[in-house]
């Protein structure tokens, strides 16, 4: 591993070990000179590649004459900031650090800065960090109405990164905590960075997009439905190691009870509900457009169904609104019956109300012509009763 070059005066090492640190001379003549070999080793864990939220642990050795220096370290991110980890151990000749749980945007060329007064050192050392992982955020909700067309997406980096080995995935629906969950597709992406995807499930209706990223994992609702909420899940697994990223769909719906047109003097209900708990900064809004302040109905904290009793007819909107931001709207109309329909239903209550009291006054006039001849069969018994027992009257002659 080593050779002297006799015309320069050079003795080159290559592949240096913590074992090749120590004084060398050089003699040539009554001329003597001497020099130390002070050497570093910095390790990192999983030969760095990592998945998202993954913990590296930092090695960092050295060698030299003894005493060996008190070191200070400095740790920046491929992003040129600096980063303080957690000294998990540490003797002169070995030094353990601990990182943050790892982004995927924190893959690249990291720098170890290594410092000691004396001897004086201010060594730079570099080293790669590969994350494999999401583009978007760990969980994010989306909101969708009823028979809309929802795109659930999750961008993977690992062309970005330059991902080198092969890894697998699937993609899996929980309708809700306590359900089973369904696999819905499952994919593989080759040491190449080719991607290959495969549908599983025949419970949810759904599409793979054949316009999209190379790099993403995509599927499509062409008409969700409410009870097509629920948790998302995308899970990437490479040497036995998993790191997942979830989206939760939350459906809204708009309905009325009664339906129909709103005739004058009339109510009608409306509900606006959603199919899954809302975090605690945003609500349900009724208002009617072009209406005033005194048809606005908000819910309160955690109520996912907002229910309205109205009697104005006209265009009626239902808001979700987290952080002061509507996320979505749906919008009901209620339609005023036609004059001659409000003239109709009139007529019926009029009409329905002579029908009544001629019921009455007819119900009243058959009991009297009931109890009439109840009375007189009644007399007429008795009379026959009496003409049984020779009480009757006879005339004289």
């Amino acid at each position: 591993r080593s050779e002297i070059k006799r015309e320069y005066k050079q003795l080159r090492v290559q592949k240096l070990k913590l074992s090749d640190a120590g004084i060398y001379t050089c003699k040539f003549g009554s001329h003597k000179v001497s020099t130390l070999l002070h050497i570093f080793k910095l390790t990192i864990s999983l030969d760095g590649h990592f998945l998202q939220n993954e913990v590296p642990e930092l090695i960092l050795m050295q060698n030299s004459t003894k005493p060996l220096p008190d070191l200070s370290i400095t740790l920046f991110n491929s992003n040129n900031n600096r980063v303080t980890p957690e000294l998990q151990n540490e003797t002169p000749e070995k030094y353990i650090l601990n990182l943050k749980k790892l982004e995927a945007t924190d893959s690249g060329t990291w720098v170890c800065q290594v410092h000691s007064d004396s001897p004086l050192i201010n060594q730079n050392i570099s080293f790669a960090v590969k994350v494999l992982g999401f583009q978007n955020p760990d969980s994010e909700r989306k909101y969708a109405a009823v028979d809309s067309t929802v795109i659930l997406s999750w961008p993977l980096n690992f062309q970005k990164i330059k991902w080198k080995e092969g890894f697998t995935g699937q993609l899996n629906w929980q309708q809700r905590e306590s359900a089973n969950a369904h696999e819905l597709l499952d994919f593989n992406v080759t040491a190449q960075g080719q991607l290959h995807e495969t549908k599983r499930s025949s419970n949810l209706l759904f599409e793979i997009p054949e316009r999209k990223p190379g790099n993403t994992i995509e599927v499509m609702l062409p008409k969700v439905q409410f009870n097509h909420s629920g948790q998302y899940q995308c899970q990437l697994a490479y040497q036995g190691r998993h790191v997942q990223s979830k989206i939760e769909l939350v459906v809204m719906r708009v309905s009325a009870n009664p339906v129909g047109p709103l005739s004058r003097g009339a109510n009608v209900t409306l509900t606006c509900q959603v199919s899954g708990a809302l975090p605690p900064n945003a609500c349900l809004r009724w208002e009617r457009v072009n209406g005033t302040q005194m048809d606005i109905r908000s819910s309160k904290q955690h109520e996912v169904k907002l229910e309205v009793n109205i009697s104005a007819a006209g265009l009626w909107s239902c808001h979700l609104i987290e952080d002061n931001d509507r996320k979505i709207s749906l919008h009901y109309h209620v339609e005023e019956a036609p004059a001659w329909i409000n003239y109709v239903i009139i007529g019926a209550s009029v009409g329905g109300s002579v029908l009544v009291f001629a019921l009455a006054c007819l119900c009243i006039i058959s009991g009297i012509s009931w109890q009439r001849r109840r009375q007189r069969a009644k007399r007429m018994a008795q009379a026959r009763q009496h003409l049984l027992e020779n009480k009757t009257c006879q005339c004289k002659q």
